[in-house]
C-alpha cells in the first residue's frame, strides 16, 4: 500500500484533502525508520518539491500532529523531531549521550486513567519524554 492509499483516507475523514507538501513529509517520515528533525524534513523533501519552504514544513508537521498522523517528540537537548503515528508510546533520553528508548504506553496506561479520572480531563494526546543519564 503507498503512503497516498495509507494516509489520503485518514485526511478526508477529517474533511482536508491531501496536498503534495502533506503527501512528501508523510512519505518522508513513514520511510525515515527514526525521529527526524524539521531541518532533516525539510532537506529530504525539498529535492521533491523544490519550491518547498522550511516554514510550510513546520506548519504542515504542526497539523499532522493535530490530527493524529505524524507525532513530535524532544531530543535530550529539547529540539523537537518527528515520527509518523503508528503507535502510542513514549521515550526515555539520556542527557548525556542522547541515546533513547521506547516506552510501551501500557507501562504508563493506568496513569493516564488515574490523571483523567482525578482532573476530569479526557486525554487526547499521550506523548511523554523522559529524561535522564544513563548508570
Amino acid at each position: 500500500m503507498t503512503c497516498a492509499e495509507l494516509y489520503t483516507p485518514q485526511l478526508r475523514a477529517r474533511g482536508y484533502r491531501m496536498t503534495p507538501q502533506r503527501l512528501a513529509i508523510l512519505h518522508t517520515l513513514h520511510h525515515a525508520g527514526a525521529h527526524l528533525s524539521p531541518t532533516e524534513i525539510y532537506e529530504t523533501v525539498k529535492k521533491e518539491l523544490p519550491g518547498l519552504t522550511e516554514t510550510t514544513v513546520y506548519r504542515t508537521l504542526e497539523f499532522l500532529a493535530e490530527n493524529g498522523l505524524a507525532r513530535p517528540a524532544q531530543r535530550s537537548k529539547g529540539h523537537l523531531v518527528y515520527e509518523i503515528a503508528q503507535h502510542e508510546h513514549h521515550h526515555i533520553v539520556c542527557r548525556v549521550c542522547g541515546d533513547e528508548m521506547e516506552v510501551e504506553h501500557t507501562l504508563l496506561k493506568t496513569l493516564y486513567q488515574k490523571l483523567e479520572s482525578t482532573s476530569g480531563y479526557k486525554l487526547t494526546d499521550s506523548h511523554i519524554t523522559f529524561f535522564g543519564p544513563l548508570p
